[in-house]
Order: C-alpha cells, then sequence, then structure tokens
C-alpha cells in the first residue's frame, strides 16, 4: 500500500540565511544524525523595543512534543515527521539565560507560531554559533526537496518533506 501522509512544508523559524546543514559546527547536525535539514544564520531582529531581540516561531502546524529554551521539537498533525528548531549552538550550555518561552509542550500551534524570544547576538557574544539547524527528524537523506538556500524571511519555506 503506497504512503500516502503527503508533502510537508517546512518554513524559516528565524529570518536569516538559509545554508547548507553541512556547514553547522557540530557533528550531530553537520553529518544529519538526527536527520536531514537546512540551517539558517540568523539576522539580528528588532522586536519587542529591544533590539537584537526576535520571535522563533514553528515551522510547521502541529503539537509541540518538546520544548527547552534552547530547542523545540514540533510534530505534524499526521504523528509520523516531528521537525526539531535548534537556536544555536551548545545552547543548552546557557541552562536558558537569554530564552524566553512563548509557547508550552503540548500547545497546539500553527506555522508561524512564537514559540521561543532569544537574542542571537547574545549567543555569538558568549561565544556560541547563532545558527539555527531545522531538522526533519529521523527522515531518509533523499526525503527532503525544494531546499532553499540564500536570504529568508520568518515563515518562508526551508524545505519540502514528502
Amino acid at each position: 500500500m503506497p504512503d500516502v501522509i503527503g508533502t510537508l512544508r517546512v518554513l524559516s523559524p528565524v529570518p536569516g540565511t538559509a545554508l547548507s546543514l553541512e556547514t553547522v559546527p557540530d557533528p550531530v547536525f553537520s553529518q544529519s544524525m538526527v536527520g536531514p535539514g537546512v540551517a539558517v544564520h540568523p539576522e539580528p531582529g528588532q522586536e519587542g523595543g529591544q533590539e537584537g531581540v526576535q520571535d522563533a516561531v514553528s515551522p510547521i502546524a502541529g503539537t509541540l512534543v518538546k520544548l527547552h529554551p534552547h530547542a523545540f521539537v514540533v510534530m505534524a498533525p499526521d504523528h509520523r515527521r516531528g521537525v526539531l528548531v535548534h537556536l544555536g549552538i551548545d545552547t543548552v550550555q546557557m541552562a536558558g539565560e537569554g530564552f524566553t518561552l512563548l509557547a508550552a509542550e503540548g500547545d497546539e500551534v500553527e506555522a508561524g507560531t512564537p514559540v521561543v524570544r532569544w537574542s542571537p547576538g547574545s549567543v555569538a557574544a558568549q561565544g556560541r554559533p547563532s545558527v539555527v539547524p531545522v531538522v526533519a527528524l529521523d527522515a531518509s537523506p533523499d526525503a527532503l526537496g525544494e531546499v532553499a538556500s540564500g536570504s529568508v524571511d520568518r515563515g518562508d519555506a526551508l524545505f519540502t518533506w514528502g
């Protein structure tokens, strides 16, 4: 019986420059150990009246199944595909400092729903890469199509997963 779950459009959670996941300075991401995807090098934002602060939004509609200050996973309505957004590299070591949760684990979200407020500049100021891997969890390497590169706005398509 054919697989008929459809194509999932995965959107950029932050504005910036879309890059190959291979460019991420962490082998878990650069070697696609958790799945294929696209990295976004974020541009400093100016939201909420604080320079450099921006909201990272959900890349798909679904359920927020994991939520940490530095990362979150949204499970698609088909309950078979999860997308990981990781805000910076080694940011787990920041113990939540500089990150504000805007949603809660278990929330149903739409693509574009704000999930975490953060400052890429603050991450970089601590000597950590501010790049944002967006990963199709446990997908096969050839599962992605229409992969973006270059400048992207928050909400632009990063890749399709089908």
